[in-house]
């Protein structure tokens, strides 16, 4: 079919065809636009890697376990601590080279007898402030190759530092420090985001309302 447009002839199906084949063009070019820029607004490996803040789903820790998740690279420890380890820590302060916890390895806000907001959820990072060495779990109360004498917690086994239930460091052993506790807030009562910290000691935006 064609009509004539300033005396020429013009093949409309093909001008149909041409219009159509170009607007194609110019969607695939649209689309390779976008797809880049979706990614781009996607939280590559290095941000987390950097520091980006982990959500935590902690409802389903069981009293007495541990959950290990990766913050910034580095593991950080979750411990459900029952009655019986907290009602333990205070028996170890004089076990322990801080048990106030005086240098500053842990948030304002958990500068207390339990290193944590919350004083069943124990939140801290899992590499022994010797060299490095990431601890092993011990909640065993007087295990065979700890001494009976051992209350439960954390045992490195590269150079034998000991830590309690509360992340502080024995007298006597190659660790310096207490472990470090990360900045973290709860969102509710079973979830926790790590490395963000606290609006108020103690309290997460729902539960200050």
């Amino acid at each position: 079919m064609s009509q004539e447009v300033d005396g020429q002839q013009v093949d409309t199906r093909k001008r149909k065809f041409l219009i159509a084949a170009t607007s194609a063009v110019g969607g695939v070019a649209v689309a390779g636009v976008a797809v880049p820029l979706l990614m781009s607004m996607m939280p590559s490996a290095r941000a987390k890697a950097a520091g980006a803040p982990v959500e935590v789903d902690i409802s389903k820790i069981e009293p007495g376990m541990l959950l290990t998740v990766e913050w910034r690279g580095k593991p950080v420890w979750i411990v459900n601590r029952t009655k019986e380890m907290l009602d333990q820590l205070p028996k170890n302060d004089s076990l322990l080279a801080d048990p106030n916890s005086d240098m500053p390895q842990q948030p304002a806000y958990c500068k207390n007898a339990t290193r944590s907001i919350k004083p069943e959820y124990l939140v801290a990072v899992g590499i022994c402030t010797h060299l490095g060495c990431s601890p092993t779990y011990r909640r065993d109360v007087g295990a065979a190759d700890l001494g009976a004498a051992w209350p439960g917690g954390f045992f490195c086994p590269c150079h034998g530092s000991k830590f309690d239930l509360a992340a502080r460091v024995f007298k006597g052993v190659p660790a310096p420090t207490n472990l470090v506790i990360p900045p973290y807030q709860y969102l509710s009562n079973a979830k926790l985001l790590i490395g963000v910290d606290a609006k108020a000691p103690g309290l997460s935006k729902e539960q200050g309302a």
